[in-house]
């Protein structure tokens, strides 16, 4: 669960066209370079903005330093970098904002090639680093040869994405439909999580080059390389269950019943070896494992769908309507009955043998494949409720919003 940010309320109108937004925890040493770059940039191109400090518990007179500079410093109790974004774009009072790290790595008196694609339309735009250059020392070779590249890939996989840089520090975008994506991450996966919302609502995006420059500052990065690496490889996991569930689990499925078919009449020859009852008892498993990771799929894309997560797919609805809690009952129900006349036949056999070993291994894959078959039933039971249990949570959420519309009908005097 996400801890709520407290978030400054937005300014109740538009005054300015920009606002160049800063995260700042402890950057005393490079915020006032930024911040007068950052002003020059406004000034020297005729820009009504603003500078926005975003600060997130800043102990070394970082605060201090953005007011003397003159810049706007709003306090964002809610540790992280998503949080202190999500107070800084929350306070923001331009009708478009700029986001960069205020480690004087990004250069704030070049954005006009971001307010030109803002300007033209665009809701999102991302400045790409491998495009505009990266000097000696600005990015570790793990980050530049393997994380950026390996992350960003599998975004424009799973999302269609194309963006070359997911994980640009400089990027700007349409103020009002940013706040409406309703972003929640608190971590360094909300760079992630801006880009793949923006996506999925269907926002028009670009990318301009841009360049990275080493930071100034003295003290190590606040970003951990491993850590905040998997917190966006978890999130781009968790918002497509198509890659994380779907697709292993179908794969999955089709090897196991491979497996089973072929196993089940007896051993199979493959060149010198032979692949007996052990093999079977795998194929088994592994075509219980199928059947439990797509019936995942179909409940995180129900839940993602009911909390907002992911739109409505289109593509999607038939696998979700085949996967519906009543049919998965029905299913689960015919599967047990065959599975349990299996499994008493099994035991039977081993009754007529007085309880001894069994010679026939047919009847051994006869049982074993019976108590996949109870497995997969109880699977799939436990699927529908959990189904059903978030289409009712969803009716509830909805309910107050239905009976509010119909009070606000106008009533005859």
């Amino acid at each position: 669960m996400t801890t709520p940010v407290n978030r400054p309320p937005a300014a109740p109108a538009q005054q300015v066209e920009l606002t160049i937004l800063m995260p700042c925890l402890n950057e005393a040493e490079t915020l006032a370079t930024c911040i007068r770059k950052a002003r020059r940039f406004l000034a020297l191109n005729n820009v009504s903005g603003e500078v926005l400090i975003a600060d997130n518990g800043s102990s070394d007179g970082s605060r201090e330093i953005a007011a003397a500079e003159g810049a706007r410093v709003v306090p964002v109790p809610a540790r992280g970098y998503g949080a202190a974004l999500l107070g800084g774009i929350a306070a923001a009072r331009g009708t478009y904002t700029i986001m960069g790290d205020a480690d004087d790595s990004y250069d704030f008196e070049k954005l006009m090639p971001f307010l030109e694609q803002l300007r033209a339309g665009n809701d999102l735009v991302m400045g790409n680093r491998f495009k505009g250059g990266i000097a000696p020392g600005a990015m570790p070779a793990s980050h530049r040869y393997l994380g950026n590249p390996v992350l960003s890939w599998l975004g424009r996989r799973f999302f269609r994405i194309p963006i070359g840089d997911f994980h640009s520090g400089l990027r700007g975008f349409n103020t009002a439909s940013t706040r409406a994506l309703g972003l929640s991450t608190m971590g360094m996966e909300f760079a992630s999580e801006m880009v793949v919302r923006s996506a999925l609502a269907g926002y028009k995006m670009t990318e301009v080059p841009t360049t990275l420059a080493k930071d100034g500052r003295s003290r190590p990065p606040h970003l951990r390389t491993w850590r905040d690496g998997w917190r966006h490889l978890r999130f781009l996991l968790i918002y497509s269950p198509r890659w994380l569930f779907l697709y292993p689990g179908l794969t999955l499925f089709a090897l196991g019943l491979t497996g089973v078919v072929l196993l089940y009449p007896g051993e199979l020859r493959v060149g010198a070896n032979a692949l007996g009852v052990h093999t079977f008892v795998a194929a088994c498993m592994v075509l219980l494992i199928g059947i439990q990771a797509t019936t995942f799929a179909a409940i995180a894309r129900r839940y993602a769908t009911a909390r907002g997560l992911l739109p409505p797919s289109a593509r999607y609805s038939g696998f979700l309507r085949s996967l519906a809690p009543e049919r998965l009952l029905v299913v689960g129900l015919v599967l047990f009955l065959v599975a349990l006349i299996g499994l008493v036949w099994s035991v039977w056999q081993w009754i007529e043998a007085d309880f001894g070993p069994l010679s026939d291994q047919r009847i051994l894959r006869v049982l074993v494949l019976s108590f996949t078959g109870l497995a997969a039933a109880v699977q799939l039971w436990l699927a529908a409720f959990l189904a059903s249990l978030i289409e009712i949570a969803q009716q509830d959420q909805q309910a107050p919003t239905d009976l509010a519309k119909e009070g606000d009908e106008p009533r005859a005097s």
